[in-house]
């Protein structure tokens, strides 16, 4: 989602910054003119929520090769071991 702030609301901004961390464009505008926009920084292994469900719906956890289909529990007739 898009928000746009002008100055004046633009000192409220540690709310600003907190729809930045959720992935929101927060545009900042002077007399309704878009003048800046602020975005989260992105750390190294610290994905997006959609990398995240990306990965849940192929079966891959964020870390590594590791599955979460938990396979090394089951034999090949799919009984628990």
């Amino acid at each position: 989602m898009t928000v746009f702030a002008d100055i004046p609301e633009a000192a409220e901004l540690e709310e600003l910054l907190d729809l930045a961390r959720r992935n929101d464009e927060v545009v900042i505008c002077r007399a309704g003119r878009p003048i800046a926009v602020l975005t989260a920084i992105v750390k190294p292994g610290q994905g997006t929520r959609d990398d995240f469900l990306t990965l849940a719906a192929a079966g891959r956890s964020a870390i590594g090769d590791r599955t979460s289909n938990h396979d090394e529990l089951y034999d090949e007739n799919g009984l628990p071991q």
